[in-house]
């Protein structure tokens, strides 16, 4: 069980701020797309369209929906103080838009045959918290 010390001197997590108008819309039932386009800085929505690419068969556009959800976490994260490495907890509610990106480039990277990409997402995943792979890959 992590008690979220860091007993090795490493950072300290990294937790993003909330978003409650994006969780609102979200929960509400809003379609992602119109809460990406809302909100196109927020991960959670373009990590929402990916799942559901995914879901349909879609692994490029899967792709193309992670990746920018991806990199819009990552601009969240460093202005967050993150420095490219050190703990993003899940059990974090704020930060899941930005696992849930990872997690979905990582399986569609690796349905459109991006095998080391795959492997850098899965590996980026745990090292963000050890506990994500379990909650988010199959």
């Amino acid at each position: 069980m992590s008690t979220g010390t860091n007993l090795l001197g490493g950072p300290p997590p990294t937790h993003l701020p909330e978003h409650p108008e994006v969780d609102a819309e979200v929960a509400g039932g809003a379609d992602p797309a119109e809460v990406a386009a809302a909100h196109p800085a927020a991960s959670l929505p373009w990590a929402l369209l990916a799942e559901r690419a995914l879901d349909d068969g879609q692994p490029v556009s899967a792709y193309a929906f992670a990746r920018t959800g991806y990199h819009r976490g990552l601009d969240a994260l460093r202005r967050a103080g993150w420095r490219g490495h050190g703990p993003v907890p899940w059990s974090h509610g704020p930060n899941r838009g930005f696992l849930r990106a990872l997690a979905a480039l990582q399986r569609a990277a690796e349905a459109i045959g991006e095998t080391p990409e795959a492997t850098r997402c899965r590996d980026f995943l745990r090292d963000c918290d050890p506990q994500a792979p379990a909650e988010l890959l199959p």
